[in-house]
């Protein structure tokens, strides 16, 4: 396959980039991201939605999926020069080599801090993944999902391509499962385990929220999530398929130390559920409720959103190798429930 230039290297000619077996199945997006080392998301969405990327001639969505053999034409696009971004902060590559928890030959499972964007982009020069790069330069690296910056918790790195490939396709079958009506997440895809303080006192038992999800842009470009009820009428806002599962844990205070398993990996899944049936997650400055946030940040010091990426299960090489990592609660998140009591 075709390489790109150097990162900073003077913009050339158009080039076409013949895709292989390795790159089958990966979204124009993420091949792009991948090709264009340094290239801020913004413009790659650009050129993208512009029509400047096409594959076999014609133009394609940021989504579509690539095969062996097409053809991808990528404009010329002068990328900014490593040393004029600087680096990452010492900080923040000691605290993501600290957070490790996991690694094999190709996997790298992060304990992500709150605060950490999953990648750079909108302002942000470094996120986890760029700072992870910085930190194994030799390796490669890729995103197998994202979560949002103020979530900490488990985020998962493929060293290898042929593992982001059978992760993704995983999530994809999650997806598929639940548009035929079935339930993706507990059945042979990815697992994923969330703990979060809900506001306010939850049903006992599990209350699953099955709402689809749009994502709509506020004045400004900022995103905002919001769950639709079913069977909304014909012409209206269409949704994402989401579909959510809380279980109370403990009662802390008036409010619900929770479990939430997601079957789906919406933006802002959880928390635009969580404010739809009525019992936002504390501390949530977006989708929650800023008089009992101000309450829980005097009363226990929480000063972020309490969201936390705790376990991850999945299997790959055809289910006959099993993974099930962990992320402990950060101990900022531990004390605030020692000080609910």
């Amino acid at each position: 396959m075709t390489q790109p230039p150097p990162s900073g290297a003077p913009a050339g000619g158009v080039r076409t980039m013949t895709i292989d077996s390795e790159r089958e199945g990966q979204r124009v997006d993420n091949f792009l991201l991948g090709m264009l080392k340094g290239a801020p998301r913004s413009l790659v969405y650009k050129i993208i939605r512009s029509g400047q990327v096409r594959v076999n001639g014609g133009r394609v969505r940021a989504e579509r999926k690539l095969e062996a053999g097409d053809e991808v034409r990528v404009p010329p696009v002068r990328l900014e020069p490593v040393g004029e971004r600087g680096a990452p902060a010492p900080g923040l590559l000691q605290a993501l080599d600290a957070g490790i928890v996991f690694e094999d030959d190709r996997l790298l499972a992060l304990n992500k801090p709150s605060g950490v964007a999953s990648h750079g982009g909108s302002g942000i020069a470094f996120g986890a993944i760029e700072a992870l790069r910085a930190l194994r330069p030799t390796q490669s690296l890729e995103l197998v999902h994202r979560l949002d910056r103020d979530t900490s918790g488990l985020l998962l790195v493929a060293k290898k391509r042929a593992a982001l490939t059978e992760l993704q396709a995983l999530m994809r079958e999650d997806s598929a499962a639940l548009g035929a009506g079935r339930a993706g997440g507990g059945s042979g895809g990815l697992r994923k385990r969330y703990l979060a303080l809900l506001l306010g006192r939850m049903p006992d038992g599990v209350m699953s929220v099955d709402a689809p999800l749009h994502v709509g842009l506020r004045q400004g470009g900022e995103r905002h999530v919001q769950a639709l009820p079913r069977g909304s009428p014909p012409g209206g806002t269409i949704g994402k398929e989401s579909l959510s599962h809380f279980r109370v844990l403990e009662r802390r205070d008036g409010h619900s130390y929770c479990e939430v398993r997601i079957e789906t990996g919406r933006t802002h899944q959880i928390r635009a559920h969580a404010r739809h049936i009525g019992h936002a997650v504390a501390g949530d400055d977006k989708y929650g409720d800023a008089e009992a946030n101000r309450r829980l940040r005097d009363r226990a010091g929480l000063r972020r959103l309490f969201l936390h990426a705790a376990s991850i299960e999945f299997a790959l090489d055809d289910g006959r190798v099993p993974y099930l990592i962990h992320a402990p609660l950060a101990p900022d998140l531990l004390q605030v429930l020692d000080r609910l009591g």
